[in-house]
C-alpha cells in the first residue's frame, strides 16, 4: 500500500500541491473565523447535581448568580463619609441604568455588615449581569468594566465573570508570548538539525498546514456542537509538535535514501514504505489517545480532544501527501542552502555517540534496566499522594485584579457570603423548609443559613462555611447536606462552586478507567498490526505509564507541594485541578507512543532483514536516537512557552510535558526500551499462531526493502 502511495503522490504531485494551496487559503480566511464560533467556560458536567441546581434556580427563582464583585476602598475615608459615599453611590446608581446590568446590591441599600470591612475603609457591591450564557456575561462585563470605577476611590473588580475574563485574556497573552519566544529558537534549531534552510522549512510548512486545516475542521464541528476556545491551545501545540516530528522523520529518511544512491521517485517510494508507514501508525495512535477525551462530559475536555484529533490527523495527512509531493518537486534540492555545522555527525556512523550508546546498552542490559527504573521510581513517588481540588483565583498572577479582590475579601470581610453553598428546596411548605434549613445549620463547618430567594414553594438557601470554597470544610459540608433527608414531598438540589468541584471530580473519576481502556486498547491493537508482536505493545503501554508517572511525580512535587513556586512565579493551592492530569495523560500517552513507534519501526525493519534481535535493536537505536532526541528537543521548545505563562494550570501542563518529553526521549526510549528488548530476545516478535496469521493478512506492513540505505551498512552488533 505505501509503495503504491509513494508512486501515486509522485505522479500527482502538482494536484496535491494545488489542493494544499487551496486548503491554506480557506484555512487562513474562513477557517480563521473559528475564533468567533467558540465558547468560553465549559468546565462543569451538564448532568451533575450542581448544574441541575443552577438551571432549576434560574428557572424557578430567576438568576441568583454573583457575577461581579466590585470592591471600593479608600485609605483616607470610611464608607460613611461623603468623600467615599457620594462617588460610590453615584456610580452604583448609574450602573443600575446600564442595559448589561440586571441588579446591583450594596451596603448603601441593605446596611448588611457583611458588605463592609472591619476597618470600614472598604465595601463591595454585588452586580448581576443580564444573559444566561457565560460568553454573554463575559462580553457584557468587558463593555461594563470602565463604568464600575468611582472617582476618587480605588475600584477593583472580582467574582466569577471577571475571573473567567482575566483567565481567558491571560491565556491568549501566554499563547502569543509562547509563540513569540519559541518560533525564532525553533527555526534556528531546525536549521542546525537539518543543516540547511530548505530542509528546515519543511516542518514549519507542515505545521502551518496542520494548524490551518484543524481550524477548518473545528469550525465545521462547532456548527453542530459546543466547542471551547481552549481547543485552539491544543491545536497550536499538537499541530505544530506533531508536524515537526513527522516532517523530521520523513525528510531524514528521504535524504538517507537519496544518499544511498536512489533517484527521487524511488527515494520517495522507499520513504513512504518506511517513514510513511511509521507516521500513519503514530498518527492514528495519538489521535485515538486524544479521542479518549471525548468521553468526558465537560465541554472543556471534549473540545481539547476535538482540537487535538483534528490537528494530529491533518499533520499526519500533510506528512503523507503534501510533504512527499514537495520532496518530489525538490528532489536533491532538499539539501540546498546548506549551513555547515562543524559538530554535526551522521547518525549512522559506526563511531558516533549513538553507536557507542547502542553498544553499551546491548552489553549491559540489566544494569540499564535496574538503574533507569530506580531513577523513574524516585521521580514518580510523589504522584502517589496527588490530591485534587477545584481551581480558584490563585491560578492567576499575583497582581491580577480578580485575585487581588479575592484575597482582600478573604482577609477583610470574614463574614462575606462569597461562594456560598446553594441549596434549592422545591415543593415544600414554609414550615418544612424552615426545618430543613435548621438541619443544614447544624452541619459541621456551616456558619450560617439564610433564605435569599423564594417563590411559591421554591426556596433558595445560601449556606456559609468556614474556610475557602475549595477547602475540605466546604466539601464536607456539601456532602453532609446532600446526605440529609429531604422534606416530605420535596426535592433538594445542592449547588454552588464547591458542589460543582465535587461533581466534576466524581464525573472525571468515573470515566477515567474508560479513558485508560480506550488508550491502552488502541495502542495494543495498532502496534500489533504494525509490528506483529504481542509483547511489544504491552511493553509500550507500560513504558508510556512509566514516563508519565515520572512527570506526574514532578508536577505534584512542584505545584502541589509548592517547591520552586518562587522562581516559577505561582502560588501553590495544595492540590491539583483534576482536568489537568487527565489532559496530560492523553497528550503524553500519545507522544510517548509516537517515539516508541519511531524506534520500533527501524528495529522491525532491521529484524525483517537480518533476523538478529541484538543487532536489530542496536541498529534501531543508532539510527533513530538522534531523530527522536531532535524531535523531543524541538517539541520542548514548542512547549516551553507554556511553562512561562501566567496561568498556573497552563504553566503546570507546560512543565509536566517538558519533564515527560525529556524522560521519555532519554531514559525510556534511549535506554530502558532497548535494554528490555535486548533481554527479551526473539520473544519481542512472538505472537500465537492465530494472531500471526492475522498480522500476515491484515498487518500494516510492507515487504522488506532490499537494497535500502539500511542494508548498505554493516550491522554493528551480533548476538554474542
Amino acid at each position: 500500500m505505501f509503495a503504491w502511495w509513494g508512486k501515486t503522490v509522485v505522479r500527482l504531485r502538482w494536484v496535491v500541491l494545488a489542493a494544499a494551496a487551496a486548503l491554506v487559503v480557506v484555512g487562513a480566511t474562513w477557517g480563521a473565523g473559528v475564533f468567533g464560533t467558540l465558547s468560553g467556560g465549559g468546565f462543569d458536567d451538564p448532568a451533575s447535581e450542581s448544574s441541575r441546581a443552577r438551571e432549576r434556580i434560574t428557572a424557578e427563582l430567576g438568576s441568583q448568580d454573583t457575577d461581579v464583585l466590585v470592591l471600593y476602598s479608600s485609605p483616607a475615608a470610611t464608607v460613611d463619609q461623603p468623600a467615599f459615599r457620594d462617588p460610590v453611590t453615584t456610580t452604583l446608581a448609574a450602573l443600575r441604568q446600564r442595559p448589561e446590568v440586571a441588579s446591583v446590591t450594596s451596603w448603601y441599600d441593605t446596611q448588611s455588615p457583611a458588605l463592609v470591612s472591619g476597618d470600614r475603609h472598604s465595601t463591595y457591591a454585588v452586580v448581576q449581569l443580564r444573559g444566561t450564557e457565560p460568553d454573554e456575561k463575559t462580553e457584557a462585563y468587558e463593555e461594563l468594566r470602565p463604568a464600575l470605577d468611582a472617582p476618587g476611590v480605588t475600584t477593583e473588580a472580582g467574582g466569577y465573570v471577571p475571573f473567567a475574563y482575566e483567565a481567558n485574556h491571560q491565556t491568549e497573552q501566554d499563547l502569543v508570548r509562547a509563540e513569540t519566544l519559541s518560533m525564532p529558537v525553533l527555526l534556528v534549531l531546525l536549521i542546525v538539525i537539518f543543516g540547511g534552510l530548505v530542509a528546515a522549512g519543511m516542518p514549519l510548512l507542515v505545521g502551518g498546514l496542520a494548524i490551518l486545516g484543524a481550524f477548518i475542521a473545528v469550525r465545521l464541528i462547532s456548527a453542530v456542537t459546543d466547542v471551547s476556545v481552549f481547543a485552539i491551545n491544543v491545536i497550536t501545540l499538537i499541530g505544530l509538535g506533531m508536524a515537526i516530528d513527522y516532517a523530521l522523520f520523513v525528510v531524514s529518511r528521504f535524504r538517507e535514501e537519496l544518499a544511498a544512491g536512489h533517484d527521487t521517485p524511488a527515494a520517495i517510494q522507499r520513504t513512504m514504505m518506511t517513514a510513511g508507514r511509521t507516521v500513519m501508525v503514530s498518527g492514528f495512535t495519538i489521535a485515538l489517545a486524544l479521542a479518549s477525551l471525548l468521553i468526558f462530559p465537560p465541554v472543556f475536555l471534549s473540545s481539547l480532544g476535538i482540537g487535538g484529533v483534528a490537528a494530529v490527523l491533518i499533520a499526519m495527512l500533510g506528512a503523507l501527501t503534501v510533504l512527499p509531493a514537495i520532496l518530489a518537486v525538490l528532489g536533491p534540492r532538499i539539501n540546498a542552502l546548506r549551513i555547515p555545522v562543524p559538530w554535526r555527525r551522521r547518525s549512522g556512523r559506526s563511531g558516533s555517540a549513538w553507536a557507542r550508546l547502542a553498544h553499551s546498552v546491548m552489553r549491559r542490559p540489566w544494569l540499564y534496566v535496574v538503574g533507569v527504573v530506580a531513577i523513574l521510581a524516585l521521580f514518580a513517588a510523589p504522584a502517589l499522594r496527588m490530591s485534587f481540588g477545584g481551581f480558584d483565583e490563585r491560578v492567576l498572577p499575583a497582581g491580577a485584579e480578580p485575585r487581588v479582590v479575592a484575597d482582600k475579601l478573604a482577609a477583610d470581610f470574614p463574614g462575606s457570603p462569597v461562594g456560598p453553598i446553594e441549596v434549592l428546596v422545591s415543593g415544600a411548605p414554609t414550615a418544612e423548609t424552615q426545618g430543613f434549613a435548621a438541619a443544614v445549620g447544624r452541619v459541621p463547618g456551616v456558619t450560617g443559613v439564610q433564605a435569599t430567594a423564594n417563590r411559591g414553594e421554591s426556596t433558595l438557601l445560601s449556606v456559609t462555611y468556614a474556610g475557602e470554597p475549595t477547602g475540605e470544610v466546604a466539601q464536607d459540608a456539601v456532602r453532609a447536606i446532600r446526605d440529609l433527608p429531604e422534606p416530605a414531598g420535596a426535592q433538594v438540589l445542592v449547588g454552588g462552586r464547591t458542589a460543582a468541584d465535587l461533581d466534576l471530580l466524581h464525573s472525571l473519576g468515573s470515566r477515567l478507567p474508560w479513558m485508560a481502556l480506550i488508550m491502552a486498547s488502541a495502542t495494543l491493537v495498532l502496534l500489533f498490526l504494525a509490528f506483529g508482536s504481542v509483547l511489544l505493545p504491552i511493553k509500550a503501554v507500560l513504558m508510556n505509564l512509566v514516563s508519565i508517572g515520572a512527570s506526574f511525580g514532578v508536577v505534584v512535587w512542584v505545584f502541589q507541594d509548592g517547591h520552586l513556586s518562587g522562581p516559577l512565579g505561582f502560588t501553590s493551592t495544595g492540590f491539583i485541578e483534576p482536568s489537568n492530569p487527565i489532559l496530560m495523560l492523553a497528550v503524553l500517552f500519545g507522544l510517548a507512543t509516537d517515539y516508541e513507534v519511531f524506534l520500533l519501526s527501524r528495529v522491525r525493519e532491521e529484524w525483517d532483514r537480518t533476523g538478529d534481535n541484538t543487532a536489530s535493536v542496536a541498529h534501531g537505536l543508532q539510527h533513530t536516537g538522534r531523530i527522536i532526541t531532535a524531535a523531543a528537543l524541538l517539541l520542548i521548545i514548542v512547549v516551553a512557552g507554556f511553562a512561562t505563562g501566567g496561568i498556573v494550570f497552563i504553566k503546570l501542563i507546560g512543565i509536566g510535558m517538558i519533564v515527560a518529553i525529556v524522560v521519555d526521549a532519554t531514559l525510556v526510549r534511549a535506554l530502558l526500551v532497548p535494554a528490555t528488548m535486548r533481554l527479551l530476545g526473539r520473544w519481542n516478535w512472538w505472537s500465537p499462531a492465530p494472531l500471526a496469521r492475522l498480522y500476515r493478512r491484515y498487518g500494516i506492513n510492507e515487504p522488506a526493502i532490499m537494497g535500502s540505505a539500511a542494508e548498505k551498512e554493516p550491522s554493528l552488533l551480533r548476538n554474542p
